[in-house]
Order: C-alpha cells, then structure tokens, then sequence
C-alpha cells in the first residue's frame, strides 16, 4: 500500500510516518523545500507550491490514500493578513490535489483529513459529539468549516472520506506543551482567566494511531481526536505542575493581559470545548493515555 501524506514532516505527520513504515507501508509526501525530498524507497518526496498552483503530479503514482496534514500554524499572531494564510493554506491545497486528481485521471480510494475541535462553540457545559450542527462564530469556527467542505469535494472524485477533528496535542518537542509548561518550571505557573475552560487533549502518540486506526479500517465520517477524559486548564496546570514538581504560588492569568500579549490569537487559551470520544473508542479503537496524568508522566518525565 502507498499512502500520500501532506504535512508529513510535521509534529503529527512525523508519527503517523513512522506507524506507516512499521505496518509495511510506502509513504509519498509533498514539500514546499525541495532540500526535504528524499527518494528512499518507502519514503519519496514530491514538491509542490500550492501558492502558485505547482505541483508533482507523480507524487500520486500508486497511491491509493491520502492523509491531508496541511496547514498553516494557529499558533502565530493572527493579523488580517496571516488569517488569509490560515485559510487557504486548507482550503487551496485540498483543491489543488483534487484538481489534480482529475486533470490526470488518478484513483484514489480514501482520503484522511486532519480537522479541529475549534468548529464546536466555546461552552463550559455543552458535551460535544460529531453530530453536533452549530458552528462557532469564531474565526477558527470558519476555518474549520471551509476547511472540512473543502475535504469533501474528494468525494465527488469517488474517495471515502473521514475528518479527525484534533483537540489539544500533547508531545514532547512540539505543539502547545513545551510552551504551557515553561512558566511552570519557573516556578510562575497560573491557570488562564477563570481557569475552568475545557481543554479536550490527546497524547500525540494515540492521535497518531487513530489516524492509523482510521486509515486500516477505512473508517468514514467525522471523529473528534481527544483522549476520552477533558479536563479544565486549573486541572491541567495543576497536574503539570504536580509532574514536574514545582509549585504554584501565582494567581490567575487574567484575560486581557493575554489578549494584550497575544491579540486574537488568545482566544486559543481560553475557549472551552469538553469533547467526546465515544464514536472511535466505538469503532475499537483503544487509547493508550485515556488520563491526563500517566500522558504527562510519560511525556515530561
């Protein structure tokens, strides 16, 4: 089997890589850096510049799925400009493939998209499942529904398609972690605003076997990529700081300083999303960090 993967170099795609090669399976992926192609035998780069519309058409060559990774970072400041970038950087790559895909005649049986928890509404109480219809009228609410129409036009090419909607990542070297735990060690630690936000989180290494779980058992339809158990930000701070040992001695980070540091972006901190996991764990799925604790242990110890 030759899986196509967008994103490949990144902090998910990365994994999902080295799950593939495990299982036996040839790996495609697209780069903007051609200094990044490599032509091993299972592990081929192809260049594309979705700016510009370019791209490697043979990176589809006996390919019969695609896992779709792509996308600009949230995690930067979001002027009016870079929320453009945001956008098309999810919307304009899905297309370019898809027009690929038919300019060329290519089959593709299953495509696998990354989506986000940010399309349900910030809510302290609200417990969100898949079925959920309202979108958040937040910026990233829009993203993310362009985002997973955009996915769905692979349909129309005859693909199967499914949607992870991914909650907070945790890893070790990459995602929002190294960066939550870093006034923690200083011994600054604080939970953000009122400190009772949901945060729907999941250990990278088990977003990873989801989307191995998916691709294996061509799952279809929209699944929400968070362990089974959210917990607040107080919950989470103090947790870390329990791991780590350290002390928190600081009040709460109000809201409008963060908003001052950050703009928009802040909102990242403080929105709340308590998000469901039943419909995977459904399917047989089985997580290796259900509790944030043991995935922290294992992750900063």
């Amino acid at each position: 089997m030759t899986v196509l993967i967008t994103g490949a170099t990144g902090l998910i795609g990365q994994q999902i890589v080295k799950l593939c090669h495990a299982d036996g399976i040839i790996v495609h992926y697209l780069t903007t850096s051609k200094s990044k192609i490599s032509k091993e035998e299972n592990y081929k780069g192809f260049y594309w510049e979705p700016r510009n519309n370019e791209i490697d058409h043979n990176c589809f060559n006996g390919v019969s799925a695609i896992i779709n990774l792509v996308g600009a970072s949230i995690s930067k400041r979001w002027t009016a400009s870079y929320k453009k970038v945001i956008l098309k950087s999810r919307t304009q790559t899905a297309q370019l493939l898809q027009d690929t895909i038919k300019t060329y005649n290519y089959k593709v049986d299953y495509v696998l998209s990354a989506s986000a928890i940010g399309i349900y509404p910030t809510s302290y109480t609200n417990y969100y499942n898949e079925d959920h219809s309202k979108v958040s009228e937040s910026f990233l609410g829009e993203v993310v529904e362009q985002w997973e129409d955009a996915v769905d036009g692979f349909k129309a090419l005859g693909s199967k398609v499914a949607k992870i909607r991914i909650g907070l990542v945790l890893a070790k070297d990459g995602g929002a972690l190294p960066e939550l735990i870093k006034p923690i060690k200083l011994g600054a630690g604080a939970p953000l605003g009122s400190g009772k936000q949901w945060q729907s989180w999941i250990h990278v290494h088990d977003l990873a076997r989801i989307f191995m779980y998916a691709l294996q058992n061509k799952l279809e339809g929209i699944y929400n990529g968070v362990a089974p158990n959210a917990v607040t930000n107080t919950e989470l701070t103090k947790l870390a700081a329990t791991v780590l040992q350290r002390p928190l001695i600081l009040p709460k980070v109000p809201k409008f300083a963060m908003k001052l540091i950050l703009g928009e972006m802040h909102m990242l901190l403080f929105e709340s999303q308590r998000v469901c996991s039943q419909k995977i764990e459904n399917k047989g799925f089985h997580f290796n960090y259900a509790n944030l604790g043991p995935a922290l242990e294992d992750l900063l110890l």
